[in-house]
């Protein structure tokens, strides 16, 4: 499941660049028996099977050994992964990523190997292994040199707790619809006041509870205000 998406475009060279290392260990490695099982019937009954803690023990204590490294389970119950949380995770040497897989894992993981619960959204997959491939990815576009420019991550959307503004390329004129003329004017200073503000207008029509929490000036804060006024007066 994880060659497609380590294999291809960024994450590929940033491998091939040694600036990430990613690792995939299989639980049956440590699993139990000659058919070196991972999972059981939980107890008191119930659908599903439920992943053993002894396999996870012996998997996550081989892997990190002595050293003192984040665990992370990818659940429907851990915190929201967010861009400030993707941040986060980069400063960490190292992490692991559990992927959560049928009824759940034993408690007494979550209790005693577990430091961390993220998931990715309010919705429930097959297993955890396509969350822990947004979270790689989401994180390893943060790190120094994985990306063509280190000033793309500034204007991703929601890097600054905003919507991207809209994005213009050759020809100057489509089909009649003009390129917007400030964007040809050569002012730098213009472009960049008229971006932070198509970036705000977005973030309002689509995603307005980011702007609760994002960093506005006195001005664009009056911008937000003005836009709220007139959503209200329309919608009378």
């Amino acid at each position: 499941m994880f060659g497609g998406p380590f294999d291809e475009s960024i994450i590929k060279r940033a491998i091939e660049n040694d600036l990430v290392q990613i690792a995939l260990h299989n639980l049956r490695d440590q699993g139990i028996g000659k058919h070196r099982v991972v999972d059981d019937y939980p107890h008191g009954g119930g659908a599903g099977m439920v992943l053993m803690a002894e396999p996870l023990f012996s998997t996550i204590e081989k892997i990190k050994g002595d050293s003192d490294v984040p665990v992370i389970l990818l659940t429907p119950q851990g915190r929201l992964f967010n861009q400030k949380v993707a941040e986060e995770l980069t400063s960490h040497d190292r992490f692991i990523l559990i992927c959560g897989h049928y009824e759940g894992i034993d408690e007494r993981v979550r209790e005693h190997l577990v430091t961390d619960e993220i998931s990715i959204g309010d919705y429930v997959l097959t297993g955890g292994e396509l969350a822990a491939m947004v979270i790689i990815d989401a994180v390893v576009r943060q790190l120094p040199g994985v990306l063509g420019s280190d000033e793309s991550i500034k204007d991703d959307s929601h890097a600054n707790g905003l919507l991207e503004y809209p994005q213009y390329t050759r020809p100057q004129s489509f089909r009649g619809w003009e390129v917007p003329p400030v964007l040809l004017s050569g002012n730098h200073a213009e472009i960049a006041k008229w971006r932070r503000e198509q970036s705000i207008l977005r973030t309002f029509q689509r995603r307005p509870d980011l702007l609760e929490n994002a960093d506005l000036s006195e001005e664009e804060l009056a911008m937000n205000k003005t836009l709220r006024e007139a959503k209200d007066a329309n919608e009378k």
